[in-house]
């Protein structure tokens, strides 16, 4: 019964470029920009639909209470008062990219036969310091059932980002898997979000087996281009490993570890010659949801920027007409996820998981994502400009949108 659920993250009525996030290429390129709340928060829906529509398993996740009072108390301030850039920190709608709430290993990995999940601490940005309690809370909600264990986060300094330094190699979801945590090292311009203590720590909770899961290190070139997350440049979907030539430090250790570990393990990797770096920043042709179709094959769930980017359509389209196993090129429309520096895959977390096991009220159908949208629509800001984070008007109307949202899928514990 062990599926592979995709859970979204809503993208939360505080959306707004605030430039946080050092590192992250478009998200500094667009600090200062009018955001769109309601547009990004359709744009996440209409995706989740074009999942169901595939056949997947698609589920959601509630944006946290923003701006976050509690928070600025803990540094003696309010959301009036404080200081523009930790106004803005507060303001944050990042727990959307759902890719970063926790890092999850599915039963068949784990010694106890459980999927544990350990949320993620965010240490290494201040903006997203502070989600792990409205993270943990709303998990452990979410995967209250006894399949599961839900593990607080590991703490500070060790950096720990989430499923979005981790990949899992497998025959099938429901089999037993390699688990690859990828770490990086600071030094540079650029900090290092994900340290290998951190990975280290997860590992030993989830009770995986020293054999079958890898610490490889992310390239330092990778880094310092702006791939501040692995999978920005690398993903994973059961036997096959999708990556950039960049993507390690150690590029040949990492793919003989990988083999020696999962022989069945297909490498289809982009040369820096065909796509560069720098395009496949852009395009973000790696954040993209790599998925195992009901029909068979694989699909590549990525941002229209992809199409746009001619390197990266060019060596898809090559790709697809050969023998490779990525057989559907599906671009979707994100673009305002992707302004503040995250693609399809940085807005979802995958659980393989039985569905049965699964809090039904986070789990997506046409109703739902229906009754979502029309909350959105009828209470999302249109538009937040940098200067409205001071206003106590908007603040009050994103609280009241939250709580709307909350009480229409009965989920107002989360308040």
């Amino acid at each position: 019964m062990l599926t592979e659920i995709n859970f979204d993250g809503i993208i939360g009525p505080t959306h707004n470029y605030a430039g946080l996030s050092r590192g992250n290429i478009a998200s500094a390129s667009h600090a200062g920009d009018v955001s769109q709340p309601r547009a990004a928060a359709l744009q996440g829906i209409d995706k989740m639909r074009h999942n169901l529509a595939l056949g997947l398993p698609q589920g959601f996740f509630m944006p946290l209470d923003r701006p976050d009072a509690a928070w600025l108390e803990t540094l003696g301030t309010t959301p009036d008062a404080a200081e523009p850039h930790l106004r803005a920190q507060a303001w944050s709608a990042s727990s959307m990219w759902a890719a970063n709430a926790a890092t999850v290993s599915p039963a068949p990995d784990s010694g106890d036969s459980r999927c544990h999940l350990t949320i993620a601490n965010l240490v290494t940005m201040p903006h997203r310091s502070h989600e792990w309690q409205g993270t943990l809370a709303q998990l452990g909600l979410a995967f209250a059932h006894p399949a599961f264990a839900v593990h607080p986060p590991v703490p500070a300094p060790f950096g720990d980002e989430g499923a979005a330094n981790h990949m899992r190699l497998c025959k099938g979801h429901d089999a037993p898997g390699v688990e690859i945590f990828v770490y990086g090292l600071s030094g540079g311009r650029f900090p290092a979000r994900q340290h290998l203590d951190a990975s280290k720590a997860i590992a030993r909770r989830h009770r995986l087996d020293p054999e079958r899961t890898l610490f490889l290190r992310q390239s330092d070139v990778a880094i310092q281009g702006g791939a501040f997350h692995n999978d920005v440049v690398a993903v994973a979907n059961e036997h096959v490993l999708f990556t950039h030539e960049t993507a390690f430090e150690d590029r040949e250790g990492a793919h003989a570890a990988i083999r020696a570990a999962f022989p069945e393990v297909e490498i289809v990797e982009v040369p820096a010659g065909a796509v560069s770096l720098p395009d496949a920043i852009k395009s973000y042709l790696f954040n993209a949801q790599l998925v195992s179709l009901p029909e068979g094959g694989m699909g590549l769930v990525l941002p229209t920027e992809a199409r746009e980017t001619p390197s990266v359509w060019n060596w898809l389209e090559a790709h697809v007409a050969g023998n490779g196993p990525i057989r559907r090129l599906l671009p979707v429309d994100v673009r305002q996820s992707m302004a503040n520096g995250g693609g399809p895959a940085c807005l979802r977390l995958r659980v393989v998981a039985d569905p049965a096991t699964v809090d039904p009220r986070f789990i997506a159908d046409e109703a739902r994502l229906d009754r979502i949208a029309a909350v959105v629509a009828r209470h999302w800001p249109e538009q937040i400009a940098a200067a409205d984070l001071g206003s106590a008007a908007l603040t009050a109307d994103v609280r009241r949108a939250r709580a709307a949202l909350l009480e229409a899928l009965d989920l107002s514990a989360l308040a």
